[in-house]
């Protein structure tokens, strides 16, 4: 076996042992693009050893998707499709796990009409709304990896060759997730600890707010009443551990939705529904985005905006430090599974119920009693770099180092 393929091998290992964490007599559920065909059927073969009792492959295509948008009638991106939210929240409800096999070309809408997107998101989102409500508290088990198509692997390494952009971008991800280690579960498990430390730290705290200093950033973040710091793994309504990305460095919790105020300023590229937006800045008052601007994609980032009421504040707040291999790797990737995690980040759009004690079983009213945020957007952008700092306010206004330049103060 060559080693592109041992690897290749052990990616599909870990995406169903690690990220679904697949139990016998489970389903699984992977939404896949054609570019990933590899992968999927090695993933297919690891769930039924499993012992998943049925494995369903739902296939995208970024040409044909290209083409619904340049070609499809209006109204269509106004129905709701309702027949696809059914079938998943079928599944996921009766226990299935999910798991996302994501390869899109980071352009791959560059053109079309922001209307024409924005539609198609509201209506998914008014569909999918009791999935995400699921999916948000931890209800069922889900998980996303990568797959390099050629277009993404052209927008990351556009200096090689056109034969050798795809090998090396399948390079990087398998960095990213570990399989250079010479036992990846094991190596997995010792990471996953390390961002528990940092998570038990910052919950034995009890920080009232973050302040976050850097260039072109001023911004203060306050913290509701039992919110929760996370790390990683996750537990699913059946008490099985799953890891919703590969990669993760973050530690991350949700914000107080009336309670950031201050400006942020971008420090990465945000690959958002096949457009580039970047160079961009946000202002915050009592929550609220009251002012915005961007050099590229301004358009792109005003629907995200102004997608609903929710996508004017915030659902995430996340620590990545600057030394994260990710980071150190000195690649852009231009998707957010990788470039979150070489960077401090927020998310604008919906909070995690996890996110806050007890939030699991509270329903949609009592969260936003709470003080989290819903929204049918969920969209992390970084704001991390080599000089922010960033202070852990406690109740009585003191500040304590969190981090400094970039990096732990701990």
């Amino acid at each position: 076996m060559s080693d592109f393929q041992n690897k290749l091998q052990k990616y599909a290992e870990l995406a169903v042992k690690i990220g679904a964490n697949v139990q016998p007599g489970q389903n699984l559920i992977v939404n896949a693009t054609v570019d990933s065909a590899e992968l999927v059927r090695l993933i297919v073969k690891q769930a039924y050893e499993a012992g998943a009792r049925f494995v369903k492959v739902n296939w995208s295509d970024d040409t044909v998707t290209r083409l619904r948008y340049e070609l499809a009638a209006d109204e269509s991106f106004l129905d709701e499709p309702k027949w696809y939210a059914g079938e998943m929240l079928e599944y996921v409800e009766n226990g299935a796990a999910v798991l996302h096999v994501i390869s899109s070309d980071p352009d791959l809408l560059n053109g079309v009409d922001p209307q024409r997107i924005t539609n198609h998101h509201k209506t998914y989102g008014k569909a999918m709304s009791k999935y995400r409500e699921l999916q948000m508290s931890d209800k069922f088990s889900w998980s996303i990896v990568a797959v390099p198509s050629r277009a993404w692997a052209a927008k990351v390494f556009p200096n090689l060759p056109e034969n050798e952009q795809v090998p090396a971008l399948w390079e990087a991800i398998f960095k990213t997730v570990r399989l250079d280690r010479p036992d990846p579960i094991a190596a997995w498990r010792e990471h996953i600890d390390g961002l528990t430390q940092k998570s038990d730290y910052l919950n034995a705290k009890r920080y009232k707010k973050l302040h976050y200093v850097a260039p072109g950033t001023d911004l203060t973040i306050e913290l509701p009443k039992g919110h929760l710091w996370v790390a990683a793994e996750s537990i699913n309504a059946q008490g099985n551990t799953f890891l919703a990305n590969l990669p993760t460095e973050e530690v991350f919790t949700a914000p107080l939705k009336t309670g950031v105020n201050g400006t942020v300023s971008s420090t990465k590229p945000l690959s958002y529904n096949g457009n580039i937006i970047d160079r961009f800045k946000l202002t915050f008052e009592n929550g609220r985005i009251v002012d915005f601007s961007a050099e590229v994609g301004e358009e792109n980032l005003k629907q995200l905006i102004e997608l609903d009421e929710g996508s004017h504040y915030l659902g995430e707040v996340a620590l990545v430090p600057h030394g994260s291999p990710i980071s150190q790797s000195g690649i852009l990737f231009y998707n957010t599974l990788f470039d979150e995690n070489a960077s401090n980040h927020l998310a604008i759009g919906n909070a995690y119920a996890f996110n806050l004690e007890g939030g699991k079983s509270m329903t949609r009213e009592e969260l936003a009693q709470s003080g989290l945020n819903a929204s049918f957007a969920h969209e992390d952008f970084m704001v991390g770099s080599a000089e922010m700092d960033i202070y852990g306010v406690t109740e009585d206004g003191k500040e304590e180092p969190i981090f400094t330049k970039g990096n732990w103060a701990f």
